[in-house]
């Protein structure tokens, strides 16, 4: 496994989830909501900054890898969902576009894979719904983590929209992604 400072941002995103989670389970009388609701934002806000981080870094020196690319989806799609699911429990979030959200991560992950197995991965290629669907996911999640007024903006608000943005894009992008291993699909059950 190489190791590398992309690869070890990944690894701290990774580890980020566990801390993620505790900070819910903190008790008010140590934390009170407020300060719960922006250290969870702020976790999450450092977990996304590191995504964007160890992309841009790995190809500006040069030090791309098979495994970093296996390893920076799997840690993206583990923080989106464990955020998701927190976001469940303390009833921020419906359990439908959860639902969505977290099921499209599941096939579209599977889906690559199988396109890679069969040498067609370039059929699924990363696609600009996808892009714009993880960027609205990445502001929502911290708005409703955060759920306060912020400079006079209600964040609970744009949380609220973006999220369901992001169930609009995720199913598009779902739908896209599909379309273009369908070929490879019929070819293969037939």
């Amino acid at each position: 496994m190489p190791m590398n400072i992309p690869i070890a941002l990944t690894w701290l995103r990774i580890a980020m989830i566990p801390l993620l989670i505790a900070i819910f389970y903190v008790p008010a009388a140590i934390m009170t909501p407020e300060v719960r609701d922006a250290s969870a934002a702020i976790a999450f806000i450092i977990a996304a900054v590191t995504d964007w981080l160890d992309g841009w870094l790995a190809r500006r020196w040069n030090q791309t890898s098979m495994f970093g690319a296996f390893l920076d989806p799997v840690a993206d799609k583990l923080m989106v969902c464990a955020a998701l699911l927190m976001l469940l429990n303390i009833d921020r979030v419906g359990p439908i576009v959860a639902f969505i959200i977290i099921g499209r991560e599941i096939t579209i992950s599977a889906l690559r894979e199988w396109m890679a197995k069969i040498g067609a991965s370039a059929g699924v290629a990363v696609h600009w719904l996808g892009k714009f669907k993880t960027a609205a996911q990445m502001v929502a999640i911290p708005c409703l983590l955060y759920w306060q007024p912020l400079y006079g903006f209600s964040t609970k608000l744009i949380g609220e929209i973006l999220i369901y943005v992001a169930a609009v894009l995720t199913v598009w992008s779902m739908c896209y992604y599909l379309s273009k291993a369908w070929p490879q699909i019929r070819r293969q059950t037939n």
